[in-house]
């Protein structure tokens, strides 16, 4: 066994048999989620490098992981993985002996921060004014 999702607020453990494992609503998939808020094919488990990652499959109701939606993220043990609204602990031993890499996940960063308008972290109306008080410009638009 590769590891475990156990159900947050109880229910029989699953167990993690293959290092990529296909999630959703259909019987096909490796993990069979029979809810109706669950895509049929929704997302993805993969083990790679000795560390497990998750990836949405385009499904309707999304993947969060500890609270906050990704499309793709590594997954350290203890972290709760939201499919659809059913959440799950995932329980594992990391084999390998470095950290994963780095996340590139599109809902990491606002579109405000992806539009370069503000920067990670930024705190609204501070964000922009430029050194000297002034207004800054960002792409020919004055923000005030």
């Amino acid at each position: 066994m590769l590891g475990e999702l156990i159900p947050c607020g109880g229910g029989d453990p699953i167990p993690l048999l293959q290092p990529k494992l296909l999630i959703g609503r259909r019987s096909r998939c490796d993990i069979t989620l029979r809810f109706p808020n669950v895509s049929s094919h929704h997302c993805e488990l993969e083990l790679v490098n000795g560390f497990w990652s998750v990836r949405d499959l385009g499904s309707r109701n999304g993947v969060k992981v500890n609270g906050v939606r990704c499309h793709t993220k590594w997954l350290m043990p203890g972290d709760v993985v939201s499919v659809a609204k059913h959440r799950y602990e995932l329980m594992y031993a990391p084999t390998g002996d470095a950290p994963p890499p780095e996340d590139n996940d599109p809902f990491a960063l606002s579109l405000m921060e992806k539009a370069g308008i503000v920067q990670s972290g930024g705190s609204g109306s501070g964000d922009r004014m430029g050194a000297a008080g002034e207004p800054k410009r960002v792409r020919g638009h004055r923000l005030d």
